[in-house]
């Protein structure tokens, strides 16, 4: 759906027409896996595919929803938000609880969330590991903000977007998502750290596009698999820090002394570990070859990122492997890897522009999904965070 089709759509629904169209954009992660709970560098992007919302302010405290994409609507007030339910007093569905967290967390932080009538759609995947669900807290909060007048800069919104989905929603996830949407740099990754909350652009290669393959396989996000693994680095820190009395987290290890040291460490907890420091080293490693422009160096080390996830963090899929396989015999193909949690999900792909087209036919002729049916694979290029169109 184009955004005129979302205005026309807007006026059937409320018999007016917007105030504003806000975009918001999904995200890919390059490189830097697992490493935000280890306190570590990582390097996403905002892409091209995004959440669009068409709005108005309504004076009554009201917040009316319509979900294109799902075909539902409702209802709610401003007033009733800490008891998570609908005008009649029902529990909210769970996919309103992303925009009406965002009100809640922007009326526990002071500002002011106004009574709205929206209508959204996206054109991000759902379930595939590019943040469809940050993408939606951003753009509400854009929009609050583009209505309300108040002021403040990208990443407090970005943090306040996380807290609707921690607090509200009840999911625990780390900030790079809403970070990497509302923050978005045309042309460019963003090399962002978890410990710090610093950041800064990195440029990409010139003529490359970002090709995401999606495995077919969805993530059940093994949560035991995930928190298996958080306990397996805690455990390495602890051991660790009887060598290394000030670390605080694997980000703190050196690689030099973590292979002097890592034959203290339990097997798993030294795999799960030896995966953290190295990709840190990589994100730190990609973000040189990106200020050179070196594509080749780039593309080396995403290979490498994939080979660690897979046999020493162990959250590919056989599924995943198969496609980062499949691309490095394509033209045009500088690098791949899975990117997200893994345990399904999607792949990453830096491929020459030019070549793009072609590499999608190879990739989509050789790869079939598991449930049938054509493989989906996207292109997209790294975009601007959210905005008001």
């Amino acid at each position: 759906m184009n955004i005129a089709d979302l205005h026309h759509t807007f006026i059937d629904t409320f018999g007016r027409p917007p105030a504003l169209v806000v975009r918001a954009p999904g995200r890919v992660n390059i490189l830097g896996e697992h490493v935000d709970y280890n306190d570590g560098l990582v390097l996403p992007a905002a892409i091209d595919r995004a959440v669009y919302i068409a709005a108005a302010p309504s004076q009554d405290g009201r917040i009316s929803l319509l979900a294109l994409d799902l075909g539902k609507r409702v209802d709610f007030c401003l007033a009733n938000l800490p008891e998570k339910t609908d005008c009649q007093g029902q529990p909210l569905p769970v996919w309103a609880r992303y925009p009406a967290g965002v009100a809640w967390a922007l009326q526990e932080a002071g500002l002011q969330a106004s009574g709205i009538q929206a209508v959204y759609t996206s054109d991000i995947p759902i379930g595939a590991g590019l943040s469809s669900s940050a993408a939606v807290e951003v753009g509400f909060a854009t929009l609050w903000q583009a209505i309300g007048g108040w002021q403040m800069d990208r990443l407090k919104l970005a943090q306040l977007s996380q807290r609707a989905e921690n607090a509200y929603v009840g999911v625990s996830c780390g900030l790079m998502d809403q970070f990497a949407s509302a923050c978005g740099v045309e042309g460019h990754a963003l090399c962002f750290d978890t410990r710090s909350l610093e950041w800064e652009p990195a440029p990409l290669p010139d003529g490359i596009a970002l090709v995401i393959a999606d495995s077919g396989v969805r993530r059940s996000l093994a949560h035991s698999g995930y928190n298996d693994r958080r306990a397996a680095c805690e455990q390495a820190v602890e051991i660790l820090r009887r060598y290394l009395p000030h670390i605080r987290a694997l980000r703190d290890v050196p690689a030099t002394e973590f292979a002097a040291l890592s034959i203290y460490l339990p097997e798993i907890p030294r795999q799960r570990a030896e995966h953290i420091v190295k990709e840190i080293a990589r994100v730190q490693s990609a973000l040189n070859a990106m200020r050179r422009q070196d594509k080749q160096s780039l593309g080396a080390i995403m290979y490498s990122g994939h080979n660690s996830l897979r046999y020493l963090y162990e959250v590919s899929t056989p599924e995943q492997d198969r496609l980062v396989e499949i691309s490095r015999g394509l033209p045009g193909c500088i690098g791949a890897r899975l990117t997200g949690a893994g345990f399904g999900g999607c792949t990453i792909n830096l491929v020459e522009s030019d070549q793009a087209q072609a590499f999608i036919a190879g990739l989509q002729a050789e790869y079939h999904p598991p449930g049938g049916g054509p493989a989906q694979v996207y292109l997209c290029h790294a975009c601007a965070g959210a905005s008001v169109v």
